[in-house]
C-alpha cells in the first residue's frame, strides 16, 4: 500500500495513515472487502511501531471504514454512500467558510475568490 509518511509537516503519524487510508477508501482505489495489510506488515514497509499503525486501524473501524475479523485482517467496510459524501460536503463547506473570511479580511471580492476557486478546481 503506499502511503507517505512525512515527520517534518507536525501531524501525527497515526493520523497520516489514517486520513491516507480514509481518502482511499473514499475515492474508491480501496473498495469494499479490500483487504489492508496487516498492522505488523504495513509497520514494516513504513519502518514505524506496530502500535502507530494499530492506532490508524482502530480510528478506521471506530469510524466505520474497516472491520477487522481476528485472525483474519482488516477488510474495507461496507460505506455508506450518503453519509461519506455528507462528511466530505461538510469538509469543503468548513474549508471554504474559511477560504471567504480569509477573503474578506483582505478585501477580496466574490468575484476574485471564485476566479482563484475555479482556477484551482481546474488544476486537478
Amino acid at each position: 500500500m503506499n502511503i507517505n509518511i512525512s515527520n517534518s509537516n507536525g501531524q501525527p503519524i497515526y493520523e497520516q495513515i489514517f486520513s491516507q487510508i480514509k481518502s482511499k477508501i473514499i475515492s474508491g482505489d480501496l473498495k469494499e472487502g479490500d483487504a489492508l495489510p496487516s498492522m505488523r506488515l504495513l509497520a514494516k514497509e513504513l519502518k514505524i511501531s506496530v502500535i502507530t499503525t494499530k492506532r490508524a486501524y482502530e480510528e478506521l473501524e471506530r469510524e466505520g471504514f474497516l472491520t477487522t475479523l481476528t485472525g483474519k485482517g482488516s477488510f474495507v467496510a461496507a460505506k455508506n454512500v450518503d453519509f461519506i459524501k455528507e462528511e466530505m460536503l461538510r469538509l469543503v463547506e468548513d474549508s471554504l467558510q474559511q477560504a471567504v473570511e480569509a477573503s474578506r479580511s483582505c478585501s477580496l471580492s466574490l468575484e476574485e475568490l471564485t476566479d482563484i476557486l475555479k482556477l484551482l478546481y481546474n488544476e486537478q
